[in-house]
């Protein structure tokens, strides 16, 4: 049986160097290029055919530009919504990475760590540009939970610090660990299929179905939860701390 981490091996096409950093294609970086021509392509498509009786193409653009402009509404106000093309832009790289990788022979771009994490640092680092372009110093003021007395304070400062630093953290591995974990599940009953043979490998079979059935809504719900987050962390560079609830409830 095939190793199920196989898959998630890259070999380079073309070896490339720029100033010493290794910026080889390979399979990932073709695949993103597919992501990037598709979106590109699909929203190109439905912006130039717009008509009074909206097609098929333009009803699920529409449905799509709706989807995320009241994820930002409910997250970081109207103020969010000059974010819109960037969150767009996050929200639909990951949701096409995330189907295009459930097609037999490609690549899931967001089950490599460095790819989430990078999304990661920037979306934390633009929260924190945010936060201190539009408080300044007292943008600080997210290290101090509201109504804490001030002898907590050399208690809580530190507490607070560490809960910042984790979140690029845990933005990045939720979504890495998530489309990898799925995809090794799927290796693994396909890799059973085959060494069952047609007296027991059926039943594997059957539960790979399934499995890829579940695999097209977690890859949805991971990049609405990793676009949602991104409001949410947005949401409180606009607020400080008026939006505390909304990363408990998505968690």
């Amino acid at each position: 049986m095939e190793n199920p981490l196989h898959p998630f091996e890259l070999h380079n096409y073309v070896e490339l160097s720029l100033f010493g950093l290794d910026i080889s294609i390979n399979k990932a970086v073709v695949m993103m290029w597919v992501v990037l021509a598709l979106v590109s392509g699909l929203l190109i498509m439905a912006a130039s055919s717009r008509q009074l009786v909206p097609t098929k193409l333009q009803s699920l653009a529409e449905l799509l530009v709706e989807f995320i402009r009241g994820m930002i509404l409910d997250t970081m106000g109207k103020d969010g919504l000059r974010f819109f093309p960037f969150i767009a832009a996050l929200f639909l790289f990951i949701l096409f990475s995330n189907l295009l990788g459930l097609i037999p022979g490609s690549y899931t771009v967001t089950s490599q760590i460095i790819v989430t994490a990078a999304f990661a640092v920037v979306v934390y680092s633009l929260s924190l540009i945010v936060g201190f372009i539009r408080h300044g110093v007292k943008f600080l003021g997210i290290l101090v939970p509201p109504g804490t007395p001030g002898w907590l304070l050399p208690l809580m400062m530190p507490i607070e610090l560490i809960s910042q630093l984790a979140r690029p953290i845990s933005l990045a591995v939720r979504l890495f660990a998530n489309m990898t974990a799925g995809h090794v599940i799927l290796g693994v009953l396909f890799g059973l299929a085959i060494a069952g043979g047609a007296l027991i490998g059926w039943l594997p079979f059957a539960f790979t179905i399934a499995m890829n059935a579940l695999e097209v809504g977690i890859a949805f719900i991971q990049a609405y939860i990793f676009t949602v987050l991104t409001c949410v962390y947005l949401g409180d560079a606009f607020h400080l701390h008026g939006h505390e609830g909304h990363e408990a409830h998505t968690h």
